[in-house]
């Protein structure tokens, strides 16, 4: 049966292989249900309701694209995207997290008639290549930058609004601090010598560690000043709280909130999810060369359909975009080339769920490793950039773009100053052939954000 779902010999593979490789990419890219309830529980939900709902949307977004697609691809709650959704729409902008659930649900709904249409391809040629790259980027600093903050290694400063931890005065705070800095460098050497999951051993271990401080007496549990105990919980997982999130995309109070102002979040979803989802597929694709002679993806319709329905899927469970991996290509890197690999995947992400007291009680030290190494991940897209005097006209609104996010603390502000600044610069220097119509409405409405928001 599997044959002939999955056509194992046709694409050169077995079943074994397809197992091993399933395996592989979930271990590359279980970090997140440690992460994703922590980003998100900044912005008031429960971490365990997130985790669950980033499980079951992680298994039905990878069984989509295995079933739908026959791809080696897993999804799970995007990186940058998650950042975007709890720092910029809801603490930036001071929406509910209902309301930034339903912004992803609808960007999901717009997503599936883009996909059946070929439209969201046809945006996706449009932008210019290196600022498709400074998008990559710059969501690479952010969410470096919100790891530095999670530790407590970045800190307040009256003077220059921010800077380093002072470690003299040695407490709980600067221990966590110091924990992150040794987890980050465990998490890079694990990195570099290619050990599978070295991300996932990262936040493990320097979890472990931390507990043999707790355990020695140097780390004091303090919870009046939120430093809580290090150790895991021996509860079992309770099912019943995956309803604080279920169904509340549904559950909204629009009072106050600008239609204008609203639609502005879901189109800076719908740009965000849209380079991040094909930027990936593109690029784990042309690692298992699956692209034809004109370097395309024959399944592209059905991948993307799948990961949009796996988005709006995922905001009515209660997590944020669900989106395509770019670790799927550690499991095409050890020979996966079917759906089987990722419906592997999903079946892993489903069991995870019988450990959520394990990788909610992970605390913000342990993760924030894994944040600034997908930072880097994601920055090492800047050698992309053409930096030569005839490419400025791209070049600086890739740097403005790049800019803004971490400094502005917002996705949406590094998006629309990168695409305001690149028509400005085409159109007031003579690169007007350039341009095309998708770009020039993109920034008028994010200049009639700024006009009247």
């Amino acid at each position: 049966m599997l044959e002939r779902i999955f056509k194992l010999k046709e694409n050169g593979t077995t079943v074994r292989t397809e197992l091993m490789a399933g395996l592989t990419t979930f271990m590359t890219m279980a970090y997140i249900l440690a992460v994703n309830p922590g980003i998100l529980g900044a912005a008031g939900m429960d971490p365990t309701a997130v985790l669950m709902a980033t499980c079951l949307a992680s298994f039905i977004g990878s069984a989509c694209m295995a079933l739908m697609a026959n791809l080696p691809f897993a999804l799970s709650a995007g990186m940058g995207l998650n950042a975007f959704f709890a720092y910029t729409v809801v603490l930036g902008f001071g929406y509910s997290w209902q309301i930034a659930l339903l912004a992803v649900f609808i960007e999901g709904l717009i997503f599936i008639v883009m996909s059946l249409s070929g439209i969201r391809e046809a945006i996706f040629n449009c932008i210019p290549y290196e600022l498709k790259q400074a998008v990559s980027v710059g969501i690479g600093i952010f969410i470096a930058f919100i790891g530095l903050q999670n530790s407590g290694l970045c800190v307040d400063n009256p003077a220059t609004l921010v800077g380093l931890v002072n470690f003299a005065d040695f407490g709980n705070r600067e221990l966590c601090a110091i924990l992150t800095l040794l987890g980050t460098i465990l998490t890079a050497i694990l990195y570099i010598k290619n050990v599978k999951g070295s991300i996932l051993l990262g936040i493990l271990a320097t979890w472990l560690i931390g507990i043999a401080c707790e355990l020695t007496g140097i780390y004091v549990p303090d919870p009046a000043s939120k430093f809580f105990s290090l150790l895991p919980s021996k509860s079992l997982t309770d099912f019943s709280k995956l309803g604080l999130t279920f169904g509340q995309c549904f559950s909204f109070d629009m009072s106050g909130v600008s239609l204008f102002n609203f639609a502005v979040i879901v189109l800076s979803f719908l740009f965000v999810d849209l380079f991040d989802t094909l930027g990936t597929i593109i690029g784990v694709s042309a690692k298992a060369k699956m692209l034809d002679e004109k370097g395309r993806l024959p399944q592209i319709r059905p991948a993307l359909l799948a990961d949009a329905i796996a988005t709006s899927a995922g905001a009515v469970l209660g997590t944020s975009t669900t989106t395509t991996f770019v670790e799927s290509s550690a499991g095409v890197a050890v020979g996966g080339r079917t759906g089987l690999t990722a419906l592997t995947t999903a079946f892993l992400f489903l069991v995870s769920m019988l450990f959520a007291p394990i990788f909610t009680a992970i605390p913000a030290f342990a993760t924030a490793p894994a944040l600034i190494i997908v930072g880097f991940l994601m920055f090492s897209n800047v050698a992309q950039l053409k930096m030569t005097e005839e490419n400025f006209y791209t070049a600086i609104p890739s740097y403005l773009c790049i800019l803004a996010m971490p400094l502005f603390y917002s996705i949406s502000e590094g998006i629309s100053f990168g695409i305001i600044s690149y028509v400005l610069i085409c159109l007031l220097c003579g690169k007007s052939k350039e341009l095309n119509k998708v770009m020039c409405i993109i920034a008028v409405l994010f200049v009639l954000k700024y006009l009247f928001l």
